[in-house]
């Protein structure tokens, strides 16, 4: 008799990583994984700890922008050449030096966001809108 398979369900690891089953199996079929999950007798997909952090990085560099394609790339470079950090290094730094060119758009957007806050707020404190979209900054 086989053991049951100890990890983590699908369903599990949708809650834990906030992606959908459907994500989570296209994922798999496109490679994203570092490995594909175990399957108990009956089929059923089965999770590692191990995969949880993955999906968790993944999430992460998702959230910052970084295109699945790129994300499967890393996974390859693990896969094919898990003691050679040279390419995911270079991955992950370029992707640090795109967050950080967004940061700072994100940063002097929000500073203009703010300076139109600060007109609004003085003309609404005045009722005056005289020259309200002359500041250059509309």
């Amino acid at each position: 008799m086989t053991p049951p398979a100890v990890g983590l369900t699908i369903g599990q690891v949708a809650s834990a990583t906030g992606l959908s089953v459907h994500t989570l199996r296209f994922y798999e079929r496109e490679g994203l994984f570092l490995h594909a999950p175990t399957r108990t007798a009956g089929g059923h997909r089965v999770y590692s700890p191990d995969d949880l952090q993955w999906l968790q990085l993944c999430n992460r560099l998702r959230d910052t922008g970084m295109p699945l394609a790129q994300i499967k790339e890393f996974a390859d470079l693990i896969r094919t050449r898990p003691d050679d950090y040279s390419g995911r290094l270079r991955m992950l730094r370029e992707h640090e030096a795109a967050v950080i060119a967004k940061q700072r758009a994100l940063a002097e957007n929000l500073e203009a966001i703010r300076h139109k806050i600060g007109i609004y707020e003085e003309h609404q404190r005045t009722g005056d809108s005289t020259g309200i979209y002359t500041d250059g900054r509309r």
